[in-house]
């Protein structure tokens, strides 16, 4: 066996192989596909985000991992106004490489590996799982993380607003687990990529001082600007939190290279400087939850969670399978909920990213 084959069979098989004759029915539908399986933005880039990237170009120079002092002003800065975080320094922040690339091999960056174990909810995104495998982990599924056995808990993941099920944890929940992760000793490390899209609940950082009690010891913040600014093909996204956690994970990525392109660097600045594009693609974004939403209730599914984030959960009390082969035969491709563990099979994610054509159609077919 490869050195190579030896790291890929430490992996999962890549769940999103399964969809593909699904994917096949539903392209076959006369009125074409409605993809709301991925979500993956399809509104144009904000006119001023590209031109700051324009702008920045004419980029000969290698970039730094840690960031220009302006793009550390802006982050600093979005998490002070954004999210009620106090005394955020240049320390506290460090820009990435898109926000799959941190959760995939931060375990790994940590130091991560046998007789270690991380800790991510119970309905999650595939990748907490994956990058424990990759640092040779353990791993470990919970539905309240301060009921987990602290011994060997080295990375206890959260994600609030939920991926897929779009639950958003109460500041209460919140400051408990902080609590608790610091009484033990474990490094919390919070994704709240979707923070800027809740719908009927206002999401709240780890970093809110009501939350860490104005300290950032022990925990870190995920925070990416794929879907509040469309921007998914730029890898644009950045972490915030404990300065000791951060100041390790910079020199690790110095020696790995791991640096945002200029360009996207200065497309970032401009992108958290302005919060009018994003309350614009909300919008965008809560019409199309409406409808799908009422269509899919009038359809007979049943829609559990889903305050925020870009997905609605939903279920007809039948396998997952079941549900996604009945909407394919409609033309509709969504992702099936034992994607995100089986505690997800009788559940579909349905996807918000689609034009407004599609889901005009997408709510035709439902009725």
């Amino acid at each position: 066996m490869s050195v190579v084959a030896g790291l890929s069979g430490r992996l999962p098989t890549f769940p999103w192989d399964k969809l593909e004759p699904y994917k096949a029915t539903a392209a076959a539908h006369p009125g074409g596909i409605v993809d709301l399986s991925v979500g993956t933005p399809v509104d144009p880039v904000p006119e001023l985000i590209q031109k700051a990237l324009i702008a920045a170009a004419d980029s000969p120079g290698y970039p730094t991992v840690w960031g220009t002092p302006e793009l550390r002003d802006a982050i600093t800065g979005w998490c002070e106004r954004r999210l009620g975080a106090r005394d955020v320094t240049h320390r506290n922040v460090l820009p990435i490489v898109g926000s799959k690339e941190l959760v995939a091999w931060l375990p790994t960056q940590l130091g991560l590996g046998p007789g270690d174990v991380v800790a991510y909810p119970r309905l999650a995104y595939p990748t907490y799982e994956v990058g424990a495998r990759l640092a040779r982990a353990q791993y470990v599924a919970y539905d309240d993380p301060t009921e987990l056995d602290p011994a060997g808990l080295k990375l206890l993941w959260l994600n609030s607003p939920s991926n897929p099920t779009g639950r958003v944890l109460s500041k209460e929940e919140l400051t408990r687990t902080v609590a608790w992760a610091r009484e033990h000793g474990v490094l919390l490390v919070s994704d709240e990529c979707y923070l800027e899209l809740g719908w009927e609940a206002e999401p709240v950082s780890v970093l809110h001082p009501d939350v860490c009690g104005g300290s950032y010891e022990g925990i870190v913040a995920v925070h990416s600007l794929s879907k509040r600014s469309n921007l998914a093909g730029y890898r644009a996204a950045f972490v915030a939190g404990d300065a000791a956690v951060l100041g390790d994970l910079l020199q690790i990525r110095k020696h790995g290279g791991m640096m945002t392109s200029a360009p996207t660097q200065a497309a970032v600045v401009a992108a958290l400087g302005d919060d009018q594009h994003v309350r614009e693609q909300r919008e965008r974004y809560l019409a199309r939850r409406t409808a799908l939403r009422d269509a899919l209730l009038k359809h007979g599914f049943r829609i559990e969670h889903s305050e925020a984030s870009l997905y609605l959960w939903a279920t007809r009390d039948e396998s997952c399978w079941d549900t996604v082969g009945h909407l394919a035969g409609l033309g509709i491709l969504v992702a099936p909920g034992d994607f995100y563990g089986p505690a997800g099979d009788r559940f579909v994610r349905v996807a918000l990213t689609a034009t407004d054509e599609r889901v005009a159609a997408a709510v035709e077919r439902l009725a």
